[in-house]
């Protein structure tokens, strides 16, 4: 079959053997597959990466040295069944899956290891376990967006926003867009996009930020106004302090500590924006911690491939609440298909192109330039070039 190789950080169209499914696993016609950042990253940094991931003991990250098959975003039909599968769907069943697949010697990363060959292919392997029937409706290019989109919502649960919080997306590629659809699909009622690129700032308003900001003309943090009290001082924190308990304790006999215990269980207590970290270069934490408001809470969702620094002393000064995430939980992945499905989230403002296999360089060409594309899908059988 022919699928798309990467060695050295060259990528190349080449000619390799048909998988074969083995015990659990389905063989699956890819019929589209997503390009993420991951994927441009691993290019040009899989060695730093596999590094970090063998210090957490998974040592199957794919490395500079070997030859892979990028692709861990895609959708097709099945194909044929390995040993040891319950066969639940007919062959020809349009399929998702989570980019995990069970070999003999463990569980490996697809598209992200050469023990896993991935979806930018025209076929793949997945392991059945991890496999889900595209609800019929779904388009092909949808489906194939669950995976970066259930990115996302990890991301926004794990954020713990509520509705009436404010949250900041800083960053509007990819991952940035799809975090921004999660927010508004989890009724947030006011989402701050910021980003560099006119182009991209257009896709924050298409994907439901209320406010969108040049950050080098507009603070994304003042963006939205006073009207939700975010404290931006030191001396502001102290004296609301101050000024809490002067009150409380007018009245005699007042427990006045179970009050504020009371406040902070029902979050009447102040508290900062919801910051969406989805740049993911170096700088990118301490620039955020530094001009956020007190008491914000940051997550973490770009994912820097080299190593960074930022100021504990001014996240400690701030009270900031630093989380980072990753991926995403099989249920996770499950709701996010069926958000898709019953139009809860629309992915249509992430898709900006599509090629096939021979194309596949110059997308990743093109996605270097933020001005000229967000998320581009690959159709195996398509003979586009160029996007």
């Amino acid at each position: 079959m022919r699928a798309v190789t990467c060695h050295r950080g060259e990528l190349a169209v080449a000619e390799v053997p048909d998988p074969v499914p083995g015990r659990g696993q389905i063989l699956i016609e890819v019929t589209r597959s997503g390009i993420c950042g991951s994927d441009l990253h691993a290019r040009t940094h899989s060695d730093l990466t596999a590094d970090g991931a063998a210090e957490i003991g998974y040592d199957g990250f794919m490395r500079s040295e070997q030859t892979v098959v990028l692709g861990h975003e895609f959708c097709g039909r099945v194909v044929a069944y390995g040993p040891g599968c319950h066969e639940r769907w007919p062959v020809g069943t349009r399929v998702v899956a989570l980019p995990v697949l069970r070999q003999d010697d463990g569980a490996h990363l697809t598209g992200l290891s050469e023990r896993a060959p991935g979806g930018f292919a025209e076929m793949t392997l997945v392991s059945e376990v991890m496999t889900m029937p595209v609800p019929d409706g779904v388009s092909d290019d949808h489906a194939a967006t669950t995976e970066p989109l259930a990115v996302a919502h990890h991301a926004v649960r794990r954020s713990e926003v509520g509705k009436k919080d404010v949250a900041i997306v800083v960053g509007c590629g990819p991952i940035g867009l799809a975090v921004i659809l999660m927010l508004k699909a989890a009724g947030v009622r006011t989402v701050v996009a910021s980003d560099l690129s006119a182009a991209r700032r257009q896709l924050a308003a298409r994907c439901g930020a209320d406010i969108v900001v040049d950050p080098r003309t507009e603070s994304p943090w003042t963006a939205y106004g006073e009207r939700k009290g975010h404290l931006r001082t030191a001396p502001s924190l102290i004296e609301l302090g101050m000024d809490t308990l002067q009150v409380l304790r007018r009245v005699p006999g007042l427990p006045w500590w179970r009050v504020m215990r009371a406040a902070e269980k029902v979050g009447a207590t102040p508290r900062g924006p919801v910051v969406f970290e989805c740049v993911g270069v170096p700088g990118m934490i301490e620039d955020v911690i530094t001009h956020v408001p007190l008491l914000s809470r940051v997550v973490v969702v770009g994912v820097c491939m080299e190593p960074d620094t930022f100021r504990p002393s001014m996240a400690i000064n701030k009270e900031i609440d630093l989380r980072f995430v990753f991926a995403y939980g099989p249920g996770e992945f499950y709701e996010t298909l069926q958000m898709i499905a019953d139009g809860t989230v629309d992915p249509s403002p992430l898709l900006t192109g599509t090629v096939g296999l021979d194309g596949v360089a110059d997308a990743f060409t093109a996605l270097a330039d933020p001005d000229r594309h967000a998320k581009i899908l690959i159709d195996p059988v398509s003979d586009v070039r160029t996007v």
